[in-house]
């Protein structure tokens, strides 16, 4: 068994998958097995990683669901998946040189304390600017909340996660009619029990494409409402502190505009600040609707 899977969410990505799998191919270290979840595409996707399989130079291995959005992809990435570790490279990214050697060598150093979920590192953009700043030297364990609240750090970060951990939690939940719920709704509910060991290195490059869901939050937040309610409820459960709580619960209320969900206090986990927070989340919905009017 290999020790480390790369998983790739897929969809109409064919043209992108290339620089993936090259990256892939350019690491000097092997142990690991990549696996493409093809998320519904209906372009050449299955050909072009078929053509890689029969090369042999790397092991893949490809499974097709019906469209389900990025979280659905993740979701079979995680009941598929048997190795020790995993990580997620997006269809448009590609692995950094050496990323594979890093992350396995810093997984000697972790895989046997308890209380560490797994790795955290740095996204680069295409030319190894990092993205955002480094963590901290001097911070040894940290969750994924503390680094961008504690320590402030900036920009994307790359996680390597321990499967068995992973499998511990739940599902993303699937609404019908939507495609997206926003991921950190799983890192969140691991950094309540877990800290994370991080490596001020690159692990991977990215290029955040027109078409992709980071270039387009406004759009996804007016075509997927359940699911970012459900994520904002979440966590305003599990915020800290009152301002964490306020802000979610802003976005919670607009959400639960868009969907007309007249239920929305009585579901909220902490009522009293979502009360206080209904007319900045009506100016918010107000906004949302401004700028998307089009779509």
């Amino acid at each position: 068994m290999k020790t480390l899977t790369i998983f790739t969410p897929s969809y109409n990505r064919a043209h992108t998958l290339e620089r993936c799998y090259k990256s892939m191919l350019s690491q000097s270290n092997k142990d690991f097995l990549w696996l493409i979840i093809d998320d519904g595409s209906s372009d050449n996707t299955k050909q072009v990683v078929d053509k890689w399989i029969k090369e042999s130079k790397i092991e893949i291995r490809y499974y097709y669901q019906e469209n389900q959005g990025m979280h659905g992809a993740h979701n079979a990435a995680y009941r598929l998946i048997n190795t020790p570790i995993n990580t997620c490279i997006d269809s448009d990214d590609r692995l950094a040189p050496e990323a594979v050697q890093t992350i396995l060598t810093a997984w000697e150093d972790i895989k046997d304390v308890d209380e560490l979920a797994g790795l955290v590192g740095l996204d680069a953009d295409m030319d190894g600017v990092i993205i955002g700043t480094k963590i901290p030297k001097n911070v040894r364990k940290t969750t994924l909340y503390d680094i961008y609240n504690v320590h402030k750090v900036l920009g994307d970060k790359k996680i390597v996660y321990k499967t068995a951990i992973v499998k511990k939690y739940p599902s993303y939940p699937l609404f019908e009619g939507e495609r997206f719920v926003p991921l950190g709704y799983l890192y969140q509910l691991i950094d309540q029990d877990y800290k994370l060991f991080p490596i001020n290195k690159v692990l991977c490059e990215v290029e955040y494409q027109e078409d992709g869901s980071s270039m387009n939050i406004l759009k996804q937040y007016r075509r997927h409402p359940k699911g970012f309610a459900f994520s904002r409820k979440s966590r305003m459960k599990l915020a800290k502190n009152f301002k964490d709580k306020f802000k979610n619960a802003i976005h919670y209320i607009s959400s639960s505009i868009f969907i007309k969900n007249t239920n929305f206090l009585r579901e909220s986990p902490v009522k009293g600040i979502t009360i206080m927070a209904i007319p900045f989340g009506i100016l918010l919905n107000i906004y949302i609707r401004l700028k998307t009017k089009n779509i």
